[in-house]
């Protein structure tokens, strides 16, 4: 059975490669400030994309799309701002994606929503 840790990597790499299948380029990925995290920073055509990655193999805490509370909405926006200040790339507008993966039985399941605010 796989660690937390081994589960959320295993569902952030799924993350990027269904992004990329999607025609976004990956920036970054884990980006930390003292405010905290972001998932992974894409590019969508002029849209610069905040991503949130969720993942569960159980539903006892609820859904991996419900454990995105708005509390974490906007921490994320603090971020990106955060993100923004600190690189020369400019972007036509901002998005927060979230995508949120569940494990049950060995079949994952990947449910992508766009611009969450």
């Amino acid at each position: 059975m796989a660690t937390r840790q081994e589960l959320g990597k295993e569902g952030e790499q799924l993350a990027v490669a269904y992004l990329q299948a999607r025609g976004m380029e990956i920036i970054q990925r884990n980006w930390r400030c003292r405010h905290g995290e972001i998932d992974i920073l894409a590019r969508d055509g002029g849209s610069l994309v905040v991503v949130e990655v969720k993942t569960r193999s159980s539903r006892s805490h609820g859904t991996a799309l419900e454990s995105v509370r708005p509390a974490k909405l906007s921490r994320l926006r603090v971020l990106a701002t955060q993100w923004l200040r600190a690189q020369p790339l400019r972007f036509d507008t901002v998005r927060i994606d979230i995508i949120a993966l569940e494990r049950f039985a060995g079949d994952w399941s990947l449910r992508h929503v766009r611009g969450v605010v």
